[in-house]
């Protein structure tokens, strides 16, 4: 059963290694140790059988959030790890007085993007050439609970 968690100092190395087999420009374990001593940040793992699948983090400035990374290990995926992840986010975020969350997103990223919108997150734009290795675009996605509860009747 995959459980969700805050994450831990003893996480981070795992952790690291799930952002380097992801990403093409990844954090370092110091970089996320770092993040982690922070008060503003919310960082979370998703688990099962004491082996972290997966992570979200946030920083988090008065009443906006910025979801830095959302990662679940290649093996791991289409399993809900992503789903779950993104749940306790957003209940993290509540608890934190967190009124909207952003985030971006490849553009090529199709999964990634079905699992922000079928959570209520909304494209509203793009960041050209963002990011690098490959080179490509991003579409910046934002939550806000009280759009959610809006256009939950529409979908």
């Amino acid at each position: 059963m995959i459980s969700v968690r805050k994450m831990q100092a003893v996480d981070v190395e795992a952790v690291s290694q799930i952002e380097a087999a992801v990403f093409s420009q990844p954090w370092s374990v110091q970089g996320f140790l770092d993040a982690l001593s922070l008060e503003n940040t919310i960082f979370l793992v998703a688990e099962e059988n004491k082996k972290i699948l997966g992570y979200v983090g946030m920083y988090v400035s008065l009443d906006e959030g910025e979801i830095t990374n959302v990662a679940v290990t290649p093996e791991a995926r289409r399993r809900g790890v992503g789903q779950s992840l993104i749940e306790k986010i957003k209940k993290e975020a509540e608890a934190n007085s967190v009124l909207q969350m952003i985030l971006e997103v490849r553009v090529s990223n199709d999964p990634a993007i079905r699992l922000y919108q079928r959570n209520g997150f909304l494209n509203c734009g793009i960041r050209k050439g963002f990011y690098d290795f490959p080179k490509e675009d991003a579409y910046i996605m934002i939550y806000r609970k009280d759009v959610e509860l809006l256009t939950k009747d529409f979908h």
